[in-house]
């Protein structure tokens, strides 16, 4: 039906006869000639149709934009002062000599250069993809797992499914679930990774794995989620975290040049997960802004104003400050709505001091808080934090995690606001996490990572008596402010398996119900193994600098967890519900 693509036809082409196929993107009639862009997934070609040849003429009369074409016709250079160095087809044009309308198209609900809203984009995602933007990114994926595969198959790695029904098993969100028909009153759940699938084929001596897999999770979602995802899940033996940290840093940088032509640094940096909290407050830091928190509790302790002076006594409290040079020109109205934004990750207040000239101390700086913050506080906070005439300094003073996160936030929206984000790419390794972290309002501990985390320690008893003081070997890559991926050396030992299932409140018989498996497999001679999962929708998302994962998937779910396209989820038939042996409860809604 067609001999070339679109896009792909130049000066080299000229005098040939070919045939194309694609949808009209443009029409235009120009004093009795008519002129077709047409497109493909290659791009666009402009194709001339002459009156001279009429019911050739007459069918181009008809056509409009989005009809399917079947065109044939000679090339030929584009007339002088016609040439359209913007395409890579713009040197040349088809003069028509055959036109077929393959089907025709109802006027479409945006047009391929206007900017519809998401829910509509969603709606008619066939159409959306159409757009050279669109089609660019699913590009680029493709390029993205096809440089994955070829990485990890020339490094001795297999690929192998795992199981998409399975066993419910606790990794820290919502399954999805799904009835069985042949067995009423049972449920295999969606897996929201193959982890432990991977751990049993280390187990099975496959030595290196690889799958680009789906994964399920049922949670709140927001820009860089959704309830179905992709990642590339990696699994080795007989590893530690150096040698799989320095071959997942060749993967990624193979993955840039190879798919987008950049060069990432030669060694990747590597920060305690200690670090982070202290100097970005997160633990997934953009090292392209240069700005920092710094601790000033013992600046404030035992200060008139107790907003400051409670958390600097409080063993579980922080009081950071972070200074924006050349802030104090922002207005009030500015601070007011750094102010309303801090306050949606818990802060209840952002203090701020105004800087004018730091040698004059209190006198040289302007806040609503001076008058209680003696001189030497004031003289301290200049120097540590070497503050210039014409900064600003805000403040966070409450928990610990609520400071690291607003002070995190605002640093990274500081950052944007004033044009401080340094261009390129800055990935990191950050390493030296907590095993465990405490929920005070549960009362018990859960696992940072998940359950399956090697510690740092072969020592299970201590484990059990200190879990706060337990540290893991896990490891996340972070990127320009996102994680990336994620993993760890895993438990390679029954023993220390169960006493993390101890520290957790897993008792034996639970234990035994969710992971019995796995825990018999560890019985057969499982080697040292260790891997990490990469988030492919995240990493493409920032390779095609996309603000959001939905557009670098091809059919993506709302927020809502929703497809506007199919009108998923939806109900199913009673004789469905009937084989699966359920019955629905009226709600106030049915």
């Amino acid at each position: 039906m067609r001999t070339h693509y679109c896009g792909d036809i130049n000066a080299s082409h000229n005098g040939q006869e070919i045939a194309v196929t694609g949808w009209v993107h443009r029409r235009r009639d120009h004093g009795g000639v008519i002129f077709i862009d047409l497109r493909d997934r290659e791009g666009l070609l402009q194709v001339v149709c002459d009156p001279d040849t009429p019911e050739l003429f007459a069918e181009a009369e008809r056509i409009r934009g989005e009809f399917v074409l079947a065109i044939k016709g000679k090339v030929r250079p584009r007339p002088e002062g016609t040439v359209n160095p913007n395409m890579p087809t713009g040197e040349v044009e088809v003069l028509a000599t055959d036109l077929g309308i393959l089907n025709v198209a109802e006027t479409p609900p945006f047009h391929h250069d206007e900017h519809p809203s998401e829910d509509l984009r969603l709606q008619y995602r066939y159409l959306d993809l159409r757009r050279e933007e669109m089609t660019e990114r699913i590009r680029l994926r493709h390029a993205v797992t096809r440089s994955m595969r070829s990485f990890l198959d020339d490094n001795g790695f297999l690929d192998i499914e795992t199981p998409i029904l399975t066993r419910a098993t606790p990794e820290g969100a919502r399954d999805y679930v799904v009835p069985s028909r042949t067995q009423q009153g049972s449920f295999f759940a969606l897996p929201q990774s193959p982890q432990l699938f991977k751990q049993l084929l280390m187990m099975s001596g496959m030595d290196r794995y690889y799958q680009i897999a789906r994964c399920f999770r049922d949670e709140d979602l927001r820009a860089d989620r959704q309830p179905e995802f992709t990642q590339l899940d990696i699994e080795m033996s007989f590893v530690g975290e150096d040698e799989i940290m320095s071959l997942m840093e060749l993967l990624i940088r193979h993955v840039f040049s190879e798919s987008i032509s950049a060069e990432l640094p030669a060694d990747f940096p590597r920060m305690s997960w200690g670090e982070a909290m202290r100097r970005f407050g997160t633990d997934r830091p953009d090292l392209r802004i240069p700005l920092e928190l710094v601790d000033v509790a013992d600046l404030m302790d035992g200060v008139e104003f107790k907003v400051f002076a409670g958390p600097a006594a409080d063993p579980e409290g922080r009081v950071a400050a972070l200074a924006l040079p050349g802030g104090a020109e922002l207005s009030r109205k500015e601070i007011d709505d750094y102010t309303d934004f801090v306050g949606r990750y818990g802060a209840r207040g952002l203090a701020y001091i105004k800087v004018t000239d730091p040698a004059k101390g209190n006198e040289g700086m302007q806040s609503p808080i001076l008058k209680f913050l003696p001189d030497a506080t004031i003289k301290g906070l200049a120097e540590r934090l070497e503050l210039a005439a014409g900064d600003i300094v805000f403040f966070g003073a409450d928990k610990a995690n609520v400071v690291c996160d607003a002070l995190g936030a605002l640093r990274v929206k500081l950052g944007e606001d004033r044009g401080l984000v340094e261009g390129g790419w800055s990935p990191l390794w950050v390493v030296d996490f907590p095993l465990f972290e405490f929920d005070p309002q549960e009362k018990r501990w859960n696992a940072l990572h998940h359950p399956f985390t090697a510690p740092d320690s072969t020592d299970a008893d201590a484990l059990r008596a200190a879990p706060g003081e337990a540290g893991s070997r896990a490891y996340d890559m972070v990127l320009n402010g996102t994680e990336i991926g994620g993993g760890s050396i895993r438990i390679h030992d029954a023993a220390m398996q169960s006493a993390v299932f101890d520290v957790l409140g897993i008792d034996e018989a639970e234990a035994e119900n969710k992971f019995g498996f796995l825990l018999k497999a560890l019985k057969y001679g499982c080697p040292p193994h260790g891997g990490i999962a990469f988030g492919l929708d995240r990493l493409v998302m920032l390779m095609a600098g996309a603000n959001s994962i939905r557009d670098v998937i091809a059919f993506p779910k709302t927020q809502s967890a929703s497809c506007l396209l199919t009108d998923a989820p939806g109900p199913i038939s009673s004789q469905q519900l009937r084989e699966a042996g359920i019955r629905l409860r009226k709600t106030d809604k049915s």
